[in-house]
């Protein structure tokens, strides 16, 4: 008989050790006290299952079988019959889809299964009892501690999946463990996340030990030992997420961001627009003395942020995305082509330095925009021109896109 407050106190540590379920636990714990049986007293093929009783603390073992016919197993007798050209000619023709060996160890066949249950089904396992030990040699209990270990480093595995697959596309906080190779390794708590190097914010600086918030990317599952979360805090939608969690009239639906186009450390141009009647969306954003707005820039290094009202009107859109430049006039052309004339004293301003405010304004709009002095209209300006490349536009749609996956 087991000990069973100690079983207890022994499976409530270490389920809260590894944040796992009590059940969880229970059933890593028979798996290697089966498998420990398997390795003194049964066949090596066998399937041994073990119970514990947590009312009695008594240990149940038993032989598991699955009921089999010929279309779900191949026989070895007729194995044995068939040429071994025929046989290689079948198993070229079945492939991936060959059925398993008929193994008497593992398989029942239904006539023998419904001789010792009438309504046994093919595919149902059937139990037959074994006897009870309870003392198992060293090499048994060197398997058993291999398989409890492996058992809960798996559920482990598939909680903090399960866990952090509900936050993806969601911001968390964690703290900078290591720096390697320009890749920041972060505790999340029960798991670690990289943010690889080319999601990191240029020119940001990073310190262990310092708490900071990443948008999760995704979860990779395909790991050897526990699964891989990635982190960003270069992604557009890391912008939307914080906005969101700022601004209560963009988590309420009241406010919406329509589209967006950054440079991360740089610059990020969002455009707004409002659901509702008399609310205003920049103003909402930007919040009172532009605390909310300033809220953001520093938690991304003191990158700046334009909040911009979204227009249906090309023009006034346009003229708009320019910003913090005042635009004089918008001549809108065919094919999503636009000339924009401005004072000479905003011409860098609208163009801004190596042209990244037009470019922000051209991948914001989505048009390709020409920036020109309203003194000099025939005159094309250094850094003057652009528009948004092929893919690297975030409109509206993309972005409701991009939500829809996450």
């Amino acid at each position: 008989m087991v000990d069973l407050k100690s079983l207890n106190r022994l499976i409530e540590q270490i389920a809260e050790e590894k944040g796992l379920d009590k059940d969880k636990v229970l059933t890593a714990i028979e798996d290697a006290v089966a498998a420990a049986y398997k390795k003194e007293y049964s066949e090596r093929d066998a399937w041994v299952k073990c119970e514990f009783s947590l009312k009695t603390g008594k240990m149940t073992f038993s032989r598991v079988k699955t009921v089999v016919d010929e279309t779900t197993v191949r026989m070895i007798e007729e194995e044995a019959e068939k040429p071994a050209e025929h046989k290689k000619e079948t198993e070229q023709k079945e492939g991936e889809e060959l059925l398993p060996r008929y193994n008497p160890e593992r398989h029942i066949l239904i006539k023998e299964a419904k001789e010792i249950k009438k309504d046994a089904q093919l595919g149902e396992e059937i139990l037959f009892p074994l006897e009870e030990h309870q003392d198992f040699g060293r090499i048994a209990a060197q398997v058993a501690k291999q398989v409890v270990l492996q058992k809960l480093r798996e559920a482990e595995k598939s909680s903090i999946i399960a866990e952090f697959k509900n936050k993806e596309g969601e911001i968390i906080s964690g703290v900078i463990q290591r720096i390697e190779r320009g890749n920041v390794y972060v505790n999340l708590g029960r798991a670690t996340g990289v943010m690889f190097f080319n999601e990191t914010i240029p020119g940001e600086f990073y310190k262990i030990g310092e708490r900071k918030r990443f948008y999760l990317l995704a979860v990779q599952e395909e790991t050897k030992r526990l699964p891989g979360v990635v982190l960003s805090r270069t992604h557009p939608n890391f912008i939307i997420k914080l906005f969101e969690m700022e601004v209560p009239e963009i988590h309420d639906g009241v406010v919406e961001i329509k589209t967006l186009s950054r440079e991360a450390g740089s610059r990020t141009k969002i455009a707004v627009a409002s659901s509702i009647e008399g609310v205003d969306p920049v103003g909402s954003c930007i919040g009172q003395k532009g605390i909310r707005v300033m809220t953001i820039s520093d938690e991304l290094g003191q990158e700046k942020i334009d909040v911009i009202q979204w227009s249906e009107d090309p023009a006034k859109f346009i003229a708009a995305s320019l910003s913090p430049a005042k635009v004089k006039s918008t001549e809108i052309l065919p094919r999503r082509e636009a000339i924009v004339y401005v004072a000479d004293d905003q011409l860098s301003l609208a163009i801004g330095k190596g042209g990244q405010n037009v470019r922000l304004a051209a991948k914001l709009t989505t048009w390709k925009i020409d920036v020109r002095s309203i003194s000099k209209p025939e005159e094309v300006q250094e850094g003057g021109i652009a528009e948004a490349p092929e893919g690297e536009v975030k409109t509206e749609e993309k972005l409701e896109e991009s939500s829809e996956k996450e």
